[in-house]
Order: structure tokens, then C-alpha cells, then sequence
């Protein structure tokens, strides 16, 4: 296959010639282009495909659900230029956790064509403060080892929230990274003070920056004050509803890695109703996914709505493309993905430029994307 864009490479802009053998770059040649010029004529303008670390759902399915759920969820979001993705469960008793992992299984060992890889998994709870549930169901509980190691060997666990106040739970954060497993501080209660013992201690990052934690005051900085000032890495939902744009700003200049999530539920990608997440009955109206209290629980973004977002708040196309690609997989430590370089997989977003997505490959395989009149 043999592709013709304007391509974003480590370093920079190249107007060029994209050729792929049996899923990988084999060839990126081109001349070097200044970004004014990006996308002019009407060149396509293609940027590395997104990696999404916390996907509940889409396409009107939960990771919950067991069965073929993930691959439906797989298929979704890389008709929106998703490539790779972590499937994130919910708190929930052990026994539907289990059940959950081993449905997902399958799908952590092999692609399903037209579906988005997905690497592993994103464990949201059951190890969270109850105080903080946000949209998660209460069954939280502290967390073992020996118990993380049990889900660990169900299906692998690529990150992991965490409530650090809560039980020994800071004492598992040096054994659970010596696993390679992330644990991202979440759904927590714990002071400013907390926050930095576990970063400390070795925690990677926070996961939904802002949401489901104590926030920043000028006497009691809370969690949020401990990432702002402290964290290298964090995830943050750009749908413009869970965060304003103040904050986002504020993140993006104190987290060097801040990298992009949706969270997105069963609701991605589908019209206004009703949908689950988790035990839970969701709707979506108005852009948003709400309990029936008016909490928010979870989103219905898509990745390439989420770069037109941060586009729309003054960031350049460069930088909104390594916040929800790059950034992420250096998080996740993936040399071969989230760039555009020989060697690595073919994961392409193609946009024209309005920034209207019009293709999609995953490791080579071109998806069917459906574009708007």
C-alpha cells in the first residue's frame, strides 16, 4: 500500500509518500513542510491513529457485558481513527470482574479485523475510595496483591486505578509497577500529601485529571494540587463537559506528559437514549452521559472529536495529534505505535482540512469509515 498526505513525524511535517508491508511503515519519504501549509490543495493531513487508555464502551456496548462486547467496542472507535485502546472495566463484584477479564481475553491476544488493537486493560476499580465513586457502582474494596496478580493472570492489566488512602494500597504501588502494571491515582479522597507519597512510591499518573478526586484549594491543594505540581503523566477528558477549558489549559501547562482519554461509554458513537455502563442505567442527551442524579458517568466522545476540541482551544494540530497519540504511547511505553516513523505500525488517522476524518488504518488494514455529508 502505498499512501500520499501531508504526514506528522517526530519530526515534524513532511508532504510524502507513506509505503506499508505486512503492517508496518516500511517507508516514509517527503519533503519537509512548514505546518501553514498543512493540508493545502487539498491534501489529506495524516497523523498517527489515536491510543485511547480508558474505554468503557461504544457502539451501544459495555466492556462489562462479556461476550462479543469488546470487539463491537473494538470496531467503533476505529471508525473514528482510534487504532489501540485499553477496555476499562467498572467496579463491580469480584466475580463479574473476573468474568469481564475473561471475556476480554481473547481480544488482548488477537485483533478482530476492522476493530482497533486492543493492548490490555484498564482495571477502574474495585480499588477506589467509596467516598469518591463518581459513576461507579459501590462494591469498592481494598485491593492484594495476591488478588491483582489472580486478574493480572486472567487478562493482562495495563493500568490500574488506584485510591491510595485507602487500606495498605500504598504499599502495593513498587510491586504492581514492578509488574509493568501503571497505577494511575483515581476516585480518591486522599490529600495533597497522599498524592505525592504515591507518586513516590512509584504511581505513573492520575487518571481523569480533575473528576472523582479532592480538589485544589490554596490551604488544602488535594489531589489535584498534587498532580499539578508534581506529575509527570496524566489523563484528561477533552469533551469539553468534564473539565472546563480554564482547567485544561491550567493541566497542560503544569503535566509535561498530559495525554487524552473519552471514557467513553456504550453511548460512543450512537444517537441520544438510554444505555448501560456497568450495573448502571446511562443517558445520553445534549453531548454528555449522565446518571439519573445528573452525575456525569462516563462520555460519549470519540477520539477525533476530542482532537478537533483541543484544536478548537488554541492548540496546534502537532500538539493536539501528540496529546492523544504520542503522549500516550510513551506513557504506555509502545516505541511502534503513536508515531509516524519506519518501523512502526501502520496506524493512520487521515483528515482533510476541516479536520473531518476520512480514513482510517490499523496495522495496515484500512477501515470503513463513515464520513459526513
Amino acid at each position: 500500500m502505498l499512501l500520499e498526505a501531508d504526514f506528522l513525524t517526530p519530526d515534524g511535517w513532511l508532504r510524502g509518500q507513506l509505503a506499508v508491508e505486512d503492517g508496518r511503515i516500511a517507508s516514509l519519504r517527503g519533503e519537509p513542510l512548514a505546518a501553514a501549509r498543512v493540508g493545502e490543495g487539498g491534501r489529506a493531513i495524516a497523523l498517527p491513529g489515536f491510543i485511547d487508555t480508558h474505554v468503557h464502551g461504544g457502539g451501544g456496548r459495555d466492556t462489562m457485558e462479556g461476550g462479543d462486547a469488546i470487539q463491537a467496542i473494538a470496531r467503533r472507535h476505529a471508525r473514528h481513527g482510534t487504532t489501540a485502546l485499553l477496555a476499562t472495566t467498572m467496579t463491580a463484584p469480584r466475580a463479574d470482574i473476573e468474568a469481564a477479564l475473561e471475556a476480554l481475553a481473547p481480544a488482548c491476544r488477537e485483533r478482530g479485523t476492522q476493530a482497533a488493537r486492543v493492548l490490555g486493560v484498564h482495571l477502574e476499580g474495585p480499588f477506589i475510595n467509596p467516598a469518591r465513586l463518581g459513576a461507579q457502582p459501590a462494591h469498592a474494596v481494598p485491593a492484594t496483591l495476591a488478588e491483582l496478580r489472580r486478574l493480572d493472570a486472567i487478562a493482562p492489566i495495563k493500568v490500574l486505578t488506584l485510591a491510595p488512602e485507602v487500606g495498605g494500597h500504598l504499599a502495593l504501588i513498587g510491586p504492581l509497577r514492578d509488574l509493568g502494571i501503571r497505577v494511575q491515582i483515581g476516585h480518591s479522597a486522599g490529600s495533597y500529601e497522599d498524592g505525592v507519597a504515591a507518586l513516590n512510591a512509584g504511581a505513573a499518573g492520575f487518571t481523569h485529571l480533575f473528576n472523582a478526586m479532592s480538589g485544589l484549594h490554596h490551604r488544602e491543594p488535594g489531589m489535584v494540587g498534587a498532580a499539578l505540581a508534581h506529575a509527570q503523566a496524566a489523563e484528561l477528558i477533552p469533551d469539553l463537559l468534564h473539565v472546563h477549558p480554564g482547567a485544561i489549559r491550567t493541566a497542560l501547562r503544569c503535566i509535561p506528559g498530559l495525554f487524552c482519554v473519552t471514557d467513553s461509554t456504550a453511548a460512543a458513537g450512537m444517537p441520544d437514549g438510554d444505555y448501560r455502563l456497568g450495573e448502571h442505567s446511562v443517558r445520553k442527551c445534549m453531548g454528555g452521559v449522565r446518571l439519573a442524579d445528573g452525575t456525569l458517568a462516563g462520555s460519549a466522545l470519540t477520539m477525533d472529536q476530542a482532537l478537533r476540541n483541543l484544536v478548537s482551544l488554541g492548540l496546534e494540530l502537532a500538539e493536539a495529534s501528540w496529546r492523544t497519540s504520542t503522549a500516550t504511547a510513551d506513557y504506555l511505553g509502545l516505541a511502534d505505535r503513536g508515531r509516524l516513523v519506519a518501523g512502526a505500525w501502520a496506524d493512520l488517522a487521515v483528515f482533510d482540512a476541516g479536520l473531518t476524518l476520512r480514513q482510517v488504518f490499523v496495522e495496515g488494514e484500512e477501515i470503513d469509515v463513515v464520513v459526513d455529508a
